[in-house]
C-alpha cells in the first residue's frame, strides 16, 4: 500500500477515538484503490522477477488493490495476495473477484513461498518491530527465496497523513536486512507517485535460516 498525495484524510472516529493506519485504509478503500491502481511498478517488478523461476509462488504482502497480484499472475506467477485491511480485501473481492488472505505483519505465520513482494507496505511498521516482521518474512520463504520491499526515502518516523510511517535510506535498510538473515542483491532510490523511495531486493541467507522465534 502506498500513500496518497493530496487525499482527504479523516483523523478520528465519530466517537473521538484516534484513527490508526488500518483505520485509514478501511475508511474509504474504494477511493484509495481508484487513486493507486494505475501506478506503474514495471521497473521495480522487473528487478524483482528476474531473480525468480517460472511459475514461482509470490506472496504479495500488503496487497492493497491487488494491482500487483494481477500483474504477477499475468506474467505466469502464482501470486497470493495478503492484507490486514478488511476494506481492501472486500474491494478486491467485489471488484476483481480476488480472495485476499487476512494477514497482519506482526502475527504472520506463513511458509512455502518462493518470493515475497512488499511494495510500500512494511513502511507502516514501527522501526522497533521491523526486525521481527522481517524475520517472519524470512520464515515464509523457501531456501533461496527472494524478498522485495520499499519504503519512503528518508529518516522520518512517526504519524503522517493519518498513518504511521517508518522511512528508510539504503544503508539503514541494508543493515536491517543483513541482521534479519537476508543477503541484499540490489538497493536503489527511485521516484514514483510524487515521492522518493528506497527499494531493496534480497535473498534468504542460506547460512542463517531460522524461525522468527529466534529474534
Amino acid at each position: 500500500m502506498c500513500a496518497l498525495a493530496g487525499s482527504a484524510v479523516k483523523y478520528g472516529h465519530d466517537d473521538g477515538r484516534p484513527m490508526g493506519t488500518l483505520d485509514f485504509y478501511d475508511s474509504d478503500p474504494e477511493r484509495y484503490v481508484d487513486r493507486t491502481f494505475g501506478a506503474d511498478m514495471s521497473e521495480s517488478m522487473g528487478r524483482f522477477v528476474r531473480h525468480l523461476r517460472e511459475g514461482s509462488r509470490i506472496l504479495d504482502l500488503g496487497s492493497g488493490s491487488c494491482r500487483d497480484t494481477l500483474a504477477f499472475r499475468d506474467m505466469g506467477f502464482d501470486a497470493v495476495p495478503a492484507d490486514a485491511s478488511e476494506g481492501m480485501r472486500r474491494v478486491a473481492r467485489e471488484r476483481l473477484g480476488v480472495d485476499v488472505l487476512p494477514v497482519e505483519f506482526s502475527s504472520m505465520d506463513l511458509e512455502g513461498f518462493d518470493a515475497v513482494w512488499a511494495n510500500a507496505s512494511l513502511l507502516h511498521v514501527p522501526s522497533a518491530e521491523l526486525p521481527d516482521v522481517f524475520s517472519r518474512v524470512r520464515s515464509a520463504l523457501s531456501d533461496g527465496g527472494v524478498f522485495y520491499c520499499s519504503f519512503k526515502h528518508g529518516g522520518f518516523e512517526g504519524e503522517r497523513d493519518g498513518r504511521h510511517y517508518t522511512d528508510m535510506v539504503p544503508d539503514v535498510l541494508e543493515g536491517l536486512l543483513r541482521d534479519s538473515g537476508f543477503v541484499p542483491i540490489e538497493l536503489w532510490v527511485s521516484e514514483g507517485s510524487g515521492f522518493t523511495w528506497t527499494n531493496a531486493v534480497s535473498k534468504v541467507d542460506g547460512h542463517r535460516r531460522a524461525s522468527h522465534s529466534d529474534v
